[in-house]
């Protein structure tokens, strides 16, 4: 028969191992929060590169009434057209008749991504994927970046026909009612940059036609009080807002931009 002395030896003699274990679970623990980068954005939380591919690559299918239920919300549709506005691009397949919508940024914008990542969760088939081309043969230098796209819902395609003409991306003629604050900030996420010379804020809108960027121009100055500027930019213009207007963009946008971002309006 065994037994269990309860001497002070025997007591003394449990205490190395227990902290040996303790010790050992301690640095489990920070090994774990060590990998684990995680943040608090809008009630929202970024996981870093490794969580995100430690969850499933391919998500369950939609059913067709799934596809059919999704609805954008106000804020929802707001983000788009900011977004749409910038980096953001919406495709439909040849034969298909529900619209795609792909979301790429640099890597050194990782943060970014996820956050977007976490708003289009719900409507996509997997998670984000870091993409590293061969080096560019000017620089030499590998521009890895990270991407997703969403499923191809029905719920995206009235945005896809007010951008899209043809396959050509556009600036709507109604977008003075469509951008809204929210839509100006993640606008300014993806297109904006910051002069710090000068205060003053550089919307890259060169893809777009000299008409589309007035029509941007008068969206700033009439709905948004934002006084600004066109400069030429090879053969296309910018949109710049100078250090006297940055004082209208920082009070409209502050408490609404995502916070890694805010380095754009010069906060």
């Amino acid at each position: 028969m065994f037994y269990f002395s309860n001497t002070r030896a025997s007591r003394e003699a449990l205490v190395i191992p227990f902290l040996l274990f303790l010790i050992v679970a301690i640095a489990c623990i920070n090994i774990v929060l060590f990998y684990v980068d995680y943040t608090q954005l809008n009630g929202l939380c970024i996981f870093s590169e490794l969580i995100i591919s430690s969850l499933p690559l391919v998500k369950p299918r939609f059913s067709k009434a799934e596809r059919e239920s999704l609805v954008l919300s106000e804020d929802t549709n707001s983000i788009l057209v900011g977004l749409l506005l910038g980096d953001l691009y919406g495709r439909k397949q040849k034969k298909g008749k529900n619209t795609h919508l792909c979301f790429a940024q640099g890597l050194v914008h990782e943060a970014y991504l996820l956050h977007l990542y976490n708003i289009f969760e719900v409507y996509c088939p997997s998670v984000p994927k870091i993409i590293t081309p061969v080096p560019d043969k000017r620089t030499g230098k590998t521009y890895s970046t990270i991407r997703f796209q969403t499923r191809a819902l029905p719920c995206f395609n009235s945005l896809y026909e007010l951008f899209y003409i043809e396959g050509i991306k556009t600036v709507p003629s109604n977008i003075f009612d469509l951008l809204t604050p929210l839509g100006l900030a993640y606008f300014l996420c993806d297109d904006g940059t910051f002069c710090k010379i000068n205060s003053s804020i550089v919307l890259c809108t060169e893809c777009f036609s000299l008409r589309e960027v007035q029509l941007l121009q008068e969206v700033l100055e009439n709905k948004f009080k934002i006084k600004c500027a066109l400069n030429a930019r090879g053969n296309g213009f910018r949109v710049r807002i100078p250090k006297k207007g940055l004082p209208v963009v920082q009070a409209l946008l502050k408490d609404i931009m995502p916070p890694m971002m805010k380095y754009k309006i010069g906060l």
